[in-house]
């Protein structure tokens, strides 16, 4: 259901522009004896002569339409030239299209914040170009006003067509006009100009809308078209509402529009003037209500975002009667090729743009057999998305087995697949630079640590984790990310050999199968601290410095798990020095067999984090550095060394 957004406290300029009749002008491009020809794009399946997606204006003329089939379309105009989509895995390849769109997206973002809606279509946030241009450069006088820009539709005026030109070049440069309608009138010869760029530039035309907001300027975009523009100052806003039908609306074409239809017997949208926005809210609940409120008078909060590249990647495949998918090898067949387009789409995006995708969905249409007005709808089923064209496949193939289990409501019964789909969302940009953490702890095999360089085609290889793993719900939220978990068999390196004749600890260390390698793997072999996760592990000196510390008046203590009594800490407390150590190695601070010891300088120890600590603690550490007259009898569990028990083995 549609929310209302608060309303800008400034006037806006947003302007939507729409490519006219995209496809075929495209087609026209890379051949120009189309142009000035009746022209149809027509999909790639031979049915009845395939689908029209886009038919040029001259076919138009004949009595063409989109809704026809393309043997239907030479019977209204026998010399259509029908042109087909590009085919690719057996299906609708886009790509040129998409390019295309691209190029005129360049050229009108370089105006103002820019949000690419579709393939063909942009919205443009131009406030700040029409404001600046209103306090520097302001139209003053019709003579001077813009060719292209003088031939917009302003609604409201007078519509006397001899006179039309000269009326818009009028009320493009009026001096008593509000400040909104100026920065409209501003906001109409930038699009102008930038519409004039596009066709010189991409020998394309389009047609826009230029209001105060995205919803009226989407509505009136092609109200005037082809190759034209349209304007809506404030003062018309209810005018165009008033006779517009309920369904012509965005958001309205749907269920909440049959809705007002039938509840309210509201059949324009001037019909929703006469209800209060209570009435409204309490119809349709609080945000609902407000918004259709606010529609019925033209206000509107949506903002453009600034957006060049789309939000998502998908894919998809429709099967239409006697084409239904109805066995699961079918089915595993074209998601195979609809899961290698996304794969190279989403790896294009990675390499170019230095996106990520973190969310697989796919989506499906489908039927059970002898119950073809089924109400149940096949679920859409989503997971964390796995780079890799396999990955994907596989991971496709799950989810569409699991929607299909919930479909069927374990009943044994045939199925059909009319419609298949798979979109990967979620997508986020990478910052300039970005490294793993990884990257910064150095280790006996650091150089595994996962980077993102700079350079986009290595970023390919590296900024995806190659896993095995497969979520094991593949109904899993959207908003879920998660991270792969790596596993794999590693030898014992030398040094963990040599350990493992020494001490029956570093055995457990080096086993041949290494249990989770990513934390083994970044981190140092210290003496002293196998077989152990505790914190002392990390407060441990490596070896090349353990021998000056002893020669130092540090503290070195040892560590004998949850069950050890406090002596040893006791007897460190006294800060033995190095060289009774070494003569005597019955000393209580002395390594005893099997133990984990960890040093450090008391000079170290930061007051301030002591005083955060649990008090038990701090009543530990003071004892270090204060050591008491009388032995301190503690129970047990409550030194520090209880809260960091060895890892398991």
């Amino acid at each position: 259901m549609p929310v209302a957004r608060p309303e800008p406290q400034e006037p806006r300029v947003i302007a939507h522009v729409d490519m006219d009749c995209f496809y075929v002008q495209v087609e026209q491009r890379r051949n120009p004896a189309l142009r000035g020809q009746p022209t149809a794009v027509v999909q790639y399946n031979g049915w009845k002569g395939g689908g029209l997606i886009a038919v040029s204006y001259e076919a138009r003329g004949f009595g063409v339409k989109r809704s026809m089939r393309g043997d239907e379309a030479k019977r209204v105009c026998p010399g259509i030239n029908l042109v087909q989509v590009p085919v690719a895995r057996g299906k609708a390849d886009l790509n040129l299209y998409r390019s295309a769109g691209a190029e005129v997206v360049a050229i009108l973002a370089s105006k103002g914040k820019c949000e690419r809606a579709s393939i063909d279509e942009v919205y443009l946030d131009l406030t700040d170009a029409a404001n600046e241009m209103v306090l520097q450069a302001p139209p003053d006088s019709p003579e001077g006003i813009f060719m292209e820009a003088a031939k917009s539709n302003i609604l409201g005026l007078p519509a006397d067509a001899s006179e039309k030109e000269k009326n818009v070049r009028a009320w493009l440069c009026q001096s008593e006009a509000d400040y909104q309608d100026k920065l409209l009138a501003c906001g109409a010869i930038i699009v102008a100009q930038l519409r004039v760029r596009v066709l010189e530039e991409t020998q394309f035309t389009c047609s826009a809308g230029i209001a105060h907001n995205k919803m009226l300027a989407k509505l009136v975009s092609g109200m005037h078209k082809p190759a034209q523009q349209t304007v809506v100052p404030s003062s018309s806003v209810q005018d165009l509402l008033a006779s517009l039908p309920v369904k012509k609306m965005k958001q309205l074409g749907g269920k909440l529009g049959s809705s007002l239809q039938d509840d309210l017997g509201v059949e324009t949208i001037g019909d929703l003037l006469s209800f209060t926005e209570e009435k409204l809210q309490e119809q349709y609940g609080v945000n609902t209500g407000t918004w259709l409120w606010k529609t019925a008078r033209g206000i509107s909060g949506e903002e453009v975002e600034d957006r060049l590249l789309p939000k998502s990647h998908g894919c998809g495949k429709t099967f239409p009667g006697p084409r239904a998918l109805k066995y699961s090898a079918s089915v595993k067949g074209w998601l195979d090729q609809l899961c290698e387009e996304l794969s190279e789409r989403i790896q294009s995006d990675l390499n170019q743009n230095k996106r990520i995708a973190q969310t697989l969905t796919l989506h499906a249409r489908a039927f059970k057999k002898n119950e073809h007005d089924s109400m149940k709808k096949f679920p859409s089923k989503s997971c964390p998305l796995r780079y890799g064209t396999g990955k994907i496949q596989e991971d496709a193939m799950r989810l569409f087995e699991s929607g299909l289990h919930e479909f069927l409501e374990s009943q044994n019964t045939g199925w059909g697949i009319t419609s298949l789909s798979v979109t990967a969302s979620k997508i986020f940009d990478i910052p300039s630079g970005t490294s793993s953490i990884l990257r910064y702890i150095k280790g006996p095999s650091s150089a595994a640590a996962l980077t993102i360089p700079d350079s986009p085609s290595s970023a390919a290889a590296l900024a995806i984790p190659d896993s095995s793993f497969v979520p094991e719900d593949p109904s899993l939220d959207n908003d879920v990310f998660v991270e792969p978990i790596h596993e794999e068999e590693c030898q014992p390196s030398t040094s963990e050999k040599e350990d493992d004749n020494n001490t029956h600890s570093a055995s457990a260390f080096s086993a041949k199968k290494c249990r989770a390698n990513e934390e083994k793997r970044i981190s140092k072999k210290l003496p002293g601290v196998q077989g152990t996760s505790s914190i002392l592990k990390f407060l441990s000196r490596g070896q090349s410095t353990l021998h000056e510390k002893r020669k130092s008046d540090g503290l070195i203590c040892s560590h004998q798990g949850p069950g050890s009594s406090s002596e040893a800490y006791k007897a460190g407390a006294h800060n033995v020095p190095a060289e009774a150590e070494d003569r005597n190695n019955t000393n209580s601070c002395a390594e005893p067999s099997g133990s984990n010891t960890w040093t450090f300088n008391l000079q170290d120890i930061d007051p301030a984090v002591v005083e955060e600590l649990p008090p038990e603690i701090q009543r530990e550490i003071q004892g270090w550095v204060r050591p008491s007259k009388h032995p301190i009898t503690k129970r047990r569990g409550s030194t520090i060394s209880s809260y960091f028990p060895p890892a398991r083995s």
